[in-house]
């Protein structure tokens, strides 16, 4: 992937997002993706930026009024140091990088792969507009994300399928927008266009119509960007 995303094909990739209907997209709130941010927009172009805080970084209150200022549309707390803490049982120090994205005006996300997480946040009432949720809980068992621990996930990331059920029922239950991740799995669960719809219409039957999925794409074989944008449309009826 590092070789294929060169700065000239990140840009080629966006501007084709943008030709196919595509107005937003997820992307960690590092250096290399504000630099591609940058250049997209010298290049006139418009999608939206969801950011994703960097928890490498060592300064994360830093890293959220950086990204803010980046142009980034909205900021949630990556999901991955979410879970981290919430399995030490120091989920409410979360709080303070909740505010602290609130301070910056942009609205404020919480990531999560744990469905109680999400159920714990309402139950309190936390200051959040918006979920960002895995179907599948890769932290059934502690674990750091490959950026930070510099280890491939690949082997100690289950996607069991038992799992999607219990956060597509708790994505209905909140009456806030949850922006569904994973939900081909990784790359595991795509071996063809006709399961990576099928997979489309599955989560679309069992999330809100205030919801989202968010879908990682790799477009070097295939232009997997046209076909999945064909393919929801397709599934919500639009033309």
């Amino acid at each position: 992937m590092k070789e294929y995303f060169t700065d000239e094909n990140v840009l080629k990739t966006l501007k084709k997002c943008e030709q196919s209907g595509i107005n937003a997209i997820q992307a960690r709130g590092d250096y290399i993706v504000m630099n591609w941010i940058e250049l997209h927009r010298r290049q006139g172009g418009f999608l939206h930026w969801i950011a994703q805080t960097a928890s490498e970084m060592h300064d994360v209150f830093q890293n959220i009024r950086v990204i803010s200022a980046s142009g980034a549309i909205t900021i949630y707390h990556h999901g991955t140091k979410t879970d981290r803490l919430w399995n030490e049982r120091k989920i409410d120090s979360v709080k303070e990088y909740l505010k602290s994205i609130r301070d910056t005006g942009l609205l404020v996300g919480l990531g999560t792969h744990i469905p109680e997480v999400v159920q714990y946040a309402e139950e309190k009432n936390w200051d959040v507009d918006f979920y960002m949720t895995c179907i599948y809980n890769l932290s059934r068992t502690p674990r750091e994300s490959s950026i930070v621990s510099g280890v491939s996930g690949y082997e100690q990331e289950k996607f069991i399928d038992s799992n999607r059920e219990k956060m597509l029922e708790t994505i209905r239950k909140t009456n806030k927008t949850c922006l569904t991740f994973k939900i081909l799995g990784a790359g595991r669960k795509c071996e063809s266009q006709r399961e990576v719809e099928s997979r489309f219409q599955y989560i679309f039957n069992n999330i809100k119509p205030t919801d989202a999925i968010v879908v990682g794409m790799f477009p070097k074989y295939s232009d997997q960007i046209q076909l999945n944008a064909a393919s929801v449309r397709k599934i919500l009826g639009e033309k």
